[in-house]
């Protein structure tokens, strides 16, 4: 299988900058955590990366097309970090941890959550969650959240508690929250991937120091029980997971004895993919490439340029060949699949503007050099 990307596009790049136009307060800062590149109902991407004073948001203006609207500024003080993820009726949700600062004392922390119900409409009011400590010290530690929306269509945010542990709070029926739930744990480093699976049950996986824990449901929408922890060492920042089969995840991390990305599934062994030293989390998509199910990996490499990989879904082990690209990147590439299909990467460069590179017709997985936005 061939992995190319973007012949031609680093005289594109240095031509392309200057035109984004992005000013101060539309120039992105840093990615989003989670899948920051989403398609909605009616067939139009939608990119969102996080600003010095709030949430910006780039949307396509047809289906598959190349055009797209200059960025939204969504006003949003106090976030440290903050998560998107899309449910099954494309709702795209954000989690937030918020700081305020207080005149004495450590500031007073909370987890927020918006909603975009449709491609282009507006984001809902900040919601805060709480934080589930009520003395200030130990608020001040709680964690980065990250979330699921199960197939039921509710939102679970997890994080890591000043303890070491993990919290879970959740949308119930009608609307309502569910108070913080202590899922236990021991040691836990941000982030705890989650994964949403097609059936309905949503499963968590987190690293701690030198060990592995998870978290399953025995139906959908459950309750949390914790499988048998496994010695395996997790970089912090790096974990993210894939339903790869019927209830089945493969996780990716970062191996913080080599550098190297990582892949894993409860049960089996760990297997490392071929490549230089990654920094942050790997971007990963499931999607068919020339008639096989294929799994497409994007990570930005030690030299700040964004490298793609593909490989048969769960057979890392045949082999991965990272192709470096010509996008120098901030934070974590996107990847998602456009109206039509094609495998599209995002990318946040240097200079802040969002760049856009798309599948072409040719075999395996060969891109366009990328383009402005």
């Amino acid at each position: 299988m061939r992995t190319r990307s973007g012949r031609g596009a680093a005289q594109g790049a240095a031509a392309d900058n200057s035109a984004s136009g992005a000013s101060a307060g539309h120039r992105a800062e840093t990615t989003l955590d989670g899948s920051w590149l989403v398609l909605g109902k009616d067939g139009r991407l939608t990119a969102y990366a996080r600003a010095r004073t709030g949430l910006l948001r780039w949307t396509q203006t047809r289906p598959g097309g190349a055009e797209w609207t200059a960025p939204d500024l969504f006003p949003v003080s106090g976030l440290t970090d903050l998560h998107v993820v899309q449910g099954k009726d494309t709702y795209v949700h954000f989690l937030g941890r918020r700081e305020v600062p207080k005149a004495d004392g450590p500031p007073a922390v909370d987890v927020v959550h918006a909603i975009q119900y449709q491609t282009g409409r507006p984001v809902t009011e900040w919601r805060s969650l709480g934080n589930p400590h009520k003395d200030a010290a130990k608020a001040v530690r709680f964690g980065r959240p990250t979330g699921a929306v199960s197939a039921g269509g509710n939102v679970h945010v997890l994080a890591r508690n000043a303890g070491g542990g993990v919290m879970l709070r959740r949308e119930l029926a009608g609307g309502k929250w569910s108070a913080w739930t202590d899922l236990k744990g021991r040691l836990v480093r941000d982030p705890v991937a989650v994964v949403a699976y097609a059936s309905g049950h949503v499963e968590a996986l987190a690293g701690g120091q030198d060990l592995v824990m998870r978290w399953t449901q025995e139906k959908p929408d459950g309750n949390f029980g914790q499988a048998p922890t496994v010695p395996l060492s997790v970089a912090p920042g790096s974990l993210v997971g894939l339903e790869t089969g019927p209830d089945r995840a493969t996780y990716y991390w970062t191996d913080p004895e080599t550098g190297g990305v990582v892949a894993y599934r409860p049960g089996g062994p760990v297997i490392p993919l071929d490549g230089a030293p990654a920094e942050g989390p790997v971007a990963v998509l499931r999607v068919p490439l020339d008639g096989y199910d294929c799994t497409v990996l994007a990570r930005r490499g030690g030299e700040g340029r964004a490298l793609l990989a593909a490989c048969g879904t769960e057979n890392e082990e045949a082999g991965v060949w990272w192709a470096p690209t010509r996008e120098h990147c901030m934070g974590t590439p996107a990847l998602a699949r456009d109206a039509h299909g094609r495998v599209v990467l995002g990318v946040i460069d240097p200079g802040g503007a969002l760049r856009i590179a798309r599948q072409n017709d040719e075999t395996g997985l060969a891109l366009a050099p990328s383009v402005a936005v």
